[in-house]
């Protein structure tokens, strides 16, 4: 018995001892990430977490009121185009090409500034256009004059009649915005209207087409063709850009006109219609401390002048390449943007003066502003799009001219007894008319209802029409020997 307890005792301890070494071994083996850190630097590599954060806690932007709050300020521009006409792009055009003689039909976005009834939107939207409607979020639909363009910011105001108040979208200031800050763009994406994408700003200050007035918002959030002219919106709710563009080679990359840019120009827009900014005739890029030590320029800071118009108030006042311009007015000038800030607001014929900065020394330079002269392209759409408007032609607000029936026509056009109405003689290819499929020949024998025996119960009966409510026609066609109603939106001019 004793000799049991000894083996016993002894295969405990032995059992122990093992244990024991297996648990030192365990307790000396450092953990994988002290090893990961030892190997790659004598200091240990210290990370800093935070706790978890339930999901539920997790509060962002809240985009979907916001929107609610917005769309009923949005609304779809749609443009008319005559056939023979050329295309701008940007848009997404529709055509009947069963018809030679079907306009082109562009679909773009726009947002509500003023309870009057003024809209922003791109210039691209309604240029060359023959016919701009625009449809608010209710439905109703409007014909919309352009009261002012801006080809060189790609911004255009234009302006409908109600006899109501509309919502409006606020507007907020681009200036604070900061890259990473979640944006929304509302707008009319490929026909499909009032769609909300949502992404963040990925770069401020964007240069695109020209270099010394683009400094385009570019955003993750998804733009589309349609989108044009639409709301950029922080947060808050607050328009801070017009979507405008997107990138041709990759997808997830567009960009908004600052809102900010076109405030500036507003009053300009609505007074004037046209805007006017200061032309210095020097183009001019940051000064960069590999510019500064390449050139022995003698300033830190500043806008570079790399060239100098021929002719030009830059020119006449002695700026000359390489000159550092690093004041204007009193006011100091870090880069190139702070000059073109400064400069591009103020009006024609205003006096400014600059220091520069040359390798002789300081000097304060006088330059009498000139009007900015568009770029070419910018000139000559300008040019088609003024010719355009004073050549057109208005025929009403279904677009479209009547005449009355009497025996002879009735007979030459084989018209039955007993149709009683006006003959159309004339379709606008570009008017809600000939959009809606009515053609020369047709003749109109009722209008909501109401008999159309002549021009004048025609006319009465389309001026009846409450604004922004469809126009219903009841159409006799001699070629099918078919009467079918038609619904039209009159587009009343204001």
């Amino acid at each position: 018995m004793k000799r049991f307890f000894w083996i016993l005792t002894a295969l405990t301890g032995s059992i122990g001892f093992l244990l024991g070494l297996v648990a030192a071994r365990t307790e000396k083996a450092p953990p994988a990430p002290e090893r990961l850190a030892a190997t790659s630097a004598a200091t240990p590599l210290v990370v800093q977490t935070s706790p978890a954060v339930p999901p539920a806690s997790i509060a962002g932007p809240d985009f979907a009121s916001a929107a609610a709050r917005l769309n009923a300020a949005v609304v779809n521009v749609d443009s008319a185009v005559r056939g023979d006409q050329p295309l701008e792009s940007g848009l997404r055009y529709r055509r009947d090409v069963t018809d030679p003689n079907a306009p082109h039909e562009g679909t773009g976005s726009g947002f509500i500034i003023d309870a009057a009834g003024y809209i922003l939107t791109n210039f691209h939207v309604v240029e060359n256009a023959d016919r701009v409607t625009v449809t608010l979020g209710d439905g109703r639909a409007f014909r919309a004059t352009v009261t002012g363009v801006d080809p060189a910011l790609d911004v255009a105001l234009i302006k409908i009649t109600t006899t109501e108040p509309l919502p409006v979208a606020p507007l907020g200031d681009s200036s604070v915005l900061r890259v990473g800050q979640w944006v929304c763009a509302i707008g009319n994406p490929l026909g499909y209207v009032h769609s909300v994408t949502v992404g963040v700003v990925s770069v401020l200050g964007r240069k695109l087409f020209d270099q010394t007035l683009d400094a385009y918002i570019q955003t993750d959030a998804a733009i589309s063709l349609g989108n044009s002219g639409g709301p950029l919106i922080d947060a808050a709710g607050r328009v801070v850009g017009i979507t405008t563009a997107v990138s041709s080679q990759a997808a997830s990359i567009g960009f908004a006109i600052p809102i900010s840019q076109v405030i500036d120009v507003l009053p300009q827009l609505r007074e004037r219609g046209r805007v006017s900014r200061g032309y210095v005739g020097a183009s001019v890029m940051h000064l960069t401390p590999a510019l500064k030590l390449a050139l022995d320029l003698p300033a830190d800071k500043g806008a570079l002048v790399n060239d100098v118009a021929p002719d030009s108030p830059a020119d006449r006042a002695g700026i000359r390449r390489y000159d550092v311009i690093v004041n204007a007015d009193g006011v100091t000038v870090n880069d190139d943007e702070d000059f073109l800030r400064h400069v591009t607001p103020r009006a024609p014929g205003t006096a400014t003066t600059l220091t520069v900065v040359r390798q002789t020394g300081r000097q304060s330079v006088v330059v009498k502003l000139t009007e900015r002269p568009l770029p070419l392209v910018a000139q000559a759409r300008s040019r088609r799009t003024d010719a355009r408007q004073a050549a057109r032609r208005d025929l009403g607000p279904l677009g479209m001219t009547v005449r009355d029936i009497d025996s002879g026509s009735a007979l030459r056009r084989n018209l039955p007894d007993g149709v009683r109405g006006v003959v159309v003689v004339e379709v606008d290819p570009a008017g809600p008319a000939r959009l809606a499929r009515v053609r020369a020949g047709h003749v109109v024998l009722e209008v909501n209802r109401r008999p159309t025996g002549s021009i004048g119960g025609f006319e009465a009966a389309v001026a009846a029409v409450p604004p922004g409510i469809a126009a219903v026609l009841l159409i006799y066609d001699p070629l099918t020997d078919q009467r079918q109603l038609v619904s039209i939106a009159p587009e009343r001019m204001p």
